[in-house]
């Protein structure tokens, strides 16, 4: 079919409602178009200008209702036709060049199409374009959309024509984006998607609304990910280590690993569509940005916020290197449950509590202490109880002693961390590996003593006996220890909470190490302030409900470890100054002797003041920024600060960040302080946090689920074998792999069919009303897919409406058109002025929402399907209706597919390319240069939208009463007062030709009841009666009636019971007490109006039972 449906629902309105309010308010997104197969509204061919010129007497059949599975055969098909239609074209220029009979040969491949018209395939397919060049489009519309078809070609143009680039010496208002910089590893997973979905959303529709857009691209040098990245990579080649080719080889070996691997993510955008501007694409560790982390890191050491300190971090034993917070994964562990650990042969058990005693000195027998990491006490260094505890009060200043190395433990009272009734009331403490045992050490004075070396074993410190021992081994070692000196008082199963780095899966060992901190407490109070000061706000968080955390964080907040210990990243710019006479050589043996500079030439000259006279040594520090201090500051440094550029003048502060809300304290609170600071303002106005997304059971995306989605796999479509192969090819074990093959069986049984750019741009954006997580189901992106046949279908109607030399007039007086072409325009006014609203608001799923009902339900549904009529021959008593009825629908399918090219980016420029040209358009080369649509002042029209309330209520219940049926049979609609009864009858064409009838008849309360028909009541004042004769089931009637009535009934006791309440007089304002009479009195209407039906039908059966 190359027609459009139109459909309305089945359910006839009880009480009459604004149509434009009711189909374009739902909050929740719009269901997947494949919903719409059960529809009950017809195709027409666009095609087809044959019709009988009576529209009462249009017996145009309607397709049989099709299921996914049937159209998913029938696009299978016709693909397969088209294929096979490109193989007959090159077979037939193969004959066209071996005969020299060109135009003859041509004829003879042409095909027949109905009517008897001749039609050549080749027309049909879009020529080859060059890379760059504006898209060479076919010269007659495709027969079905193709989303690989449709998006080819147009990035490319759109790229080199220099649409995406902003300019800073503009002076429209800017408006920039900085999109999160994704890992130099990265390949383009759904949250990427959903992010450069809803960023390149806002950019196109800022753009096309005037402003100066910026939207700049980068990348993250990832620190941890790619420095694990290449070593593995190394190992597996060469079965080395890093360590075995030394730094600076290593380093050589990842930034080729960089210029050869990296930034596919960055590719993987452009098939998006994301408009981002790639002449300002930048990476953290480039050059530029390189220098102004180290200016920002100098800035801040000068301003006493940098500073060295011994303190416990999280450490990986397998990258040798502190991490952050974020990199740690927590797992709840019920009792034994032994693990995996990277390093071992064996499972390490952990869940188990060892208790064991330490002697007292003198007479004074043993102290019972438990614990989870047993291999620890090597390090411990006193032990903790309370100092009200009647058990201990003896104890107070005395000492244990150590049964591995004699070392003495005093005795200490501490209330803070002792609760005198858990276990025995003692506390074993380690300060250098527990971080409550490192706040007790702190208090009470007392000797820091670290047991590990930097990969996880047991240094000489731990004792003779154990050292070298992996420190899970040293857990059995000195168990079987404590055992054989008697001291063992034996395990039991523990409920724990264990740290796993998300990198390595290695278990995280608390670790005292020296590390460079930011001191985040005056920055933290500008960032809290900046958000939660009502009075001078200079940022908004949405949603709104993410202030709360904001608050917690930053109220909460604890100096920042900004070093690691690794060799991919901005090196730390300090260097340490070993003096010549010093005693101990080790570098950062003296914690006062580092300076900080930009340079070492800086450094030399730096040292030579402080050390003014004396010989000394500069050493670098080898560690390396956390990732996240560069990404703190990428606000700043992509638009070239510490300079003061051009870009940064135009364009800093920025206008929004978009990001997930997982990274709301790691990421966007450290730019917030870095930008105040640094910069003299925040970095941006607005931060709005996206859902995350899950699968379609609302589960975690996991690869040993077999849940992951690929992006690029929904875009172009895979099979089942496609998506097992990636699988395979993964690092499973057996048992994940098999879990994971039968999770993607059950999800994807067929696999993922071909959706296109488009269709799953529209589908995450239309989730993003989902609060805090998005249960995201494919099917409801192959459902946009298909609505994507639809707007591709309406503009082939159009196309063959308007003709190859339509000229759209320069001004038309909207009070001069035709009723339905009035009304289409006062609805797409609303339409406009609700999604610019949204867009506004960042209620970006309502913007969806709001365009997609726009086009479904009321160009395509009703108002293409009203028009037919003006088409159907060449009537010269229609020729007035149908020059208006072209320009209206020109009009809306150029404001339409503009309203909807932010969302859609490719099939709307496709289409607006098709579509004739305006005298003021012709200079405009894309539709993302067009002007934004707004509101047209003359286009709302309060009245016709009243009156086509009322027609489509009527048309609503006659299609429910026809019920299937597809003859086209007689109606009557019964007007209860005459404002009706002339509403009615002035739009009988528009009922007719949209509930597909014969006649209609307009019946008032005087006039016979008529015989044989189903009737069903609209509202209070309108019935509409369907002749059904020989197929009407009073039975079935009659229970209808009784259902409606009883839905009435309980609608209007609620509302009694409301207006009957205690106080409601006093408490509730005068108008909604009048809007209530009303509609308790529409209610009560509508329930004798249903009686009188009902008595109706009983009267008809009687006289057919006689």
């Amino acid at each position: 079919m190359l027609g459009l449906a139109a459909r309305f629902f089945e359910r006839p309105p009880l009480l009459l409602l604004n149509l434009a309010t009711r189909i374009t308010s739902a909050h929740p997104p719009p269901p997947p178009p494949l919903l719409f197969a059960q529809s009950r509204f017809r195709f027409l061919s666009a095609t087809n200008t044959n019709n009988n010129n009576n529209i009462m007497a249009d017996s145009e059949k309607k397709p049989e209702i099709e299921d996914l599975e049937k159209k998913k055969k029938k696009e299978e098909k016709a693909r397969e036709k088209e294929l096979k239609k490109q193989k007959a074209l090159e077979k037939a220029a193969k004959l066209q060049a071996q005969q020299a009979s060109n135009t003859q040969k041509k004829s003879e491949k042409k095909t027949v199409k109905r009517g008897g018209e001749e039609e050549n395939p080749e027309e049909f397919i879009d020529p080859q374009t060059p890379s760059g060049e504006k898209k060479r489009m076919s010269s007659q519309m495709a027969k079905q959309y193709s989303p690989a078809a449709v998006e080819k070609s147009w990035y490319e143009w759109w790229e080199k024509s220099g649409f995406f680039v902003a300019d800073a010496k503009s002076s429209k208002p800017s408006f920039v984006i900085v999109l999160p910089p994704p890992n130099v590893t990265g390949a383009l997973h759904i949250g990427h998607a959903l992010t450069a979905a809803v960023e390149d959303t806002i950019i196109r529709w800022r753009r096309m609304s005037g402003y100066n857009t910026l939207w700049v691209p980068g990348m993250d040098h990832a620190g941890i990910a790619t420095q694990v990245v290449v070593e593995k990579k190394i190992m597996r080649e060469r079965k080395l280590t890093r360590h075995d080719i030394g730094r600076e080889r290593f380093v050589s070996e990842v930034w080729d690993w960089k210029n050869r691997h990296g930034g596919t993510i960055l590719q993987q955008l452009r098939r998006l569509g994301a408009s981002l501007d790639w002449s300002r694409e930048c990476f953290t560790m480039d050059e530029q940005r390189s220098r102004a982390v180290t200016e920002a890191f100098v800035r801040l050491y000068k301003e006493g916020l940098i500073y060295r300190d011994l303190r416990l971090v999280n450490w990986d034993c397998v990258l040798r290197t502190a991490i952050s917070d974020i990199e740690v994964d927590h797992i709840e562990i019920k009792g034994k449950t032994p693990l995996k650990v990277p390093g071992y042969e064996k499972p390490v058990e952990f869940g188990v509590l060892t208790s064991f005693a330490y002697p007292l000195e003198g007479d004074l027998g043993e102290i019972v202490v438990a614990t989870t990491r047993v291999e620890t006490m090597l390090g411990d260094t006193a032990i903790a109880i309370h100092p009200d505890d009647p058990r201990y009060k003896h104890l107070h200043g005395k000492f244990a002693t150590h049964p591995f190395n004699g070392r003495m433990l005093p005795i200490v009272c501490d209330a803070i961390l002792v609760d005198p009734k858990f276990g025995t009331g003692a506390v074993k403490i380690t300060p250098a590996h527990d971080p409550n045992d490192f706040e007790v050490g702190k208090r009470h004075n007392l000797e820091f003593i670290n047991i590990f070396t930097d990969d996880g074993k047991i240094n000489t410190d731990g004792g003779p006996e154990f050292a070298g021992m992996p420190r899970f081994n040293a857990r059995e070692a000195v168990t079987e220890a404590l055992q054989k000196k008697g001291l063992y008082r034996g395990a039991k199963d523990n409920e724990m909470r264990l740290g796993i780095c998300s990198r390595t899966n290695d278990v995280v060992e608390p670790l005292i190490k020296p590390q460079w901190y930011v001191n985040c407490s005056s920055m933290a109070r500008q960032g809290l302030d900046a958000v939660m000061d009502e009075e001078n706000k200079k940022i908004e968080i949405i949603p709104k409900q993410y202030s709360a955390d904001w608050k917690r964080w930053l109220e909460n907040i604890r100096d920042w470890c900004v070093s690691r210990q690794l060799w991919w990243g901005h090196r730390v710019p300090a260097w340490y100054v070993t003096l010549e006479d010093d005693e101990l050589k080790a570098l950062g043996a003296y914690s006062d002797h580092w300076v900080v500079a930009r340079n070492e030439d800086e450094a030399q000259v730096e040292a030579s003041q402080i050390y003014n006279g004396k010989k000394f040594h500069l050493s670098q520090d080898p560690d390396v920024l956390d990732t996240w201090f560069s990404s703190g500051l990428f606000p700043l440094t992509v638009l070239g600060w510490p300079d003061d550029t051009e870009d940064l003048k135009a364009f800093y502060p920025t206008s929004v960040l978009e990001t997930g809300h997982d990274i709301l304290f790691f990421w966007v609170a450290r730019m917030v302080m870095l930008g105040m600071k640094l910069g003299g303002d925040v970095p941006f106005r607005k931060v709005y946090l996206h859902p995350m997304i899950r699968d379609a059971h609302g589960r975690k995306m996991s690869k040993s689920l077999g849940n992951v989605i690929d992006p690029l796999e929904v875009i172009n479509g895979i099979s089942l074998e496609g998506l097992q192969k990636r699988l395979e090819e993964g690092n499973l074990d057996p048992k994940e792999l098999t879990v994971a093959k039968e999770g993607q069986v059950k999800d994807f049984p067929n696999g993922i069919s071909e959706c296109g750019a488009d269709a799953l741009r529209f589908a995450l954006i239309s989730y993003t009303a989902q609060s805090d997580k998005i249960n995201l189901d494919i099917l409801r992106v192959v459902g946009y897919r298909q609505w994507c046949n639809k707007l591709w279908n309406a503009v082939r109607f159009a196309m063959s409406r308007l003709g190859d030399d339509y000229v759209p007039p320069t001004n038309v007086n909207p009070d001069d058109l035709p009723f339905s072409c009035q009304w289409i325009l006062s609805v797409l006014n609303k339409a406009i002025s609700k999604t610019i609203t949204a867009l506004e608001s960042y209620e970006f799923s309502d913007a969806a929402s709001t365009v997609y009902s726009w086009w479904q339900y009321q160009l395509c549904d009703v108002f293409i399907e009203a028009i037919k009529p003006f088409f159907s021959g060449s009537d010269p008593k229609f020729e007035s209706e149908r020059s208006f009825a072209q320009y209206t629908l020109w009009l809306c399918l150029d404001n339409g597919l503009r309203l909807l090219h932010p969302f859609m980016p490719y099939v709307t420029e496709e289409l607006w390319q098709r579509l004739p040209s305006s005298k003021d358009r012709t200079t405009i080369e894309s539709i993302m240069i067009c002007k934004y649509p707004s509101i047209v002042e003359g286009w709302t029209n309060e009245t016709v939208e009243y009156e086509m309330d009322l027609v489509d209520s009527a048309v609503k219940s006659l299609r429910s009463l026809a019920n299937e049926r597809r003859e086209r049979r007689p109606a009557f609609v019964l007007c209860r007062n005459e404002a009706f009864a002339e509403i009615i009858d002035s739009h009988q064409r528009e009922i007719i030709t949209l509930a597909n009838l014969s006649t209609l008849t307009v019946i008032g309360e005087n006039d016979a009841t008529p015989v044989g028909c189903a009737v069903s009541v609209v509202n209070e004042n309108l019935s509409v009666y369907l002749e059904l004769r020989g197929t009407l089931s009073p039975e079935a009637e009659l229970e209808k009636i009784r259902k409606k009535v009883d839905e009435i009934q309980k609608q209007h006791d609620k509302l009694s019971k409301v207006t009957s309440a205690t106080g409601y007089k006093e408490k509730v304002p005068e108008h909604i007490q009048q809007e209530n009479v009303a509609k308790l009195a529409s209610l009560m209407q509508e329930i004798l109006s249903l009686e009188e039906a009902r008595q109706h039908i009983e009267a008809q059966a009687n006289n057919n039972h006689d």
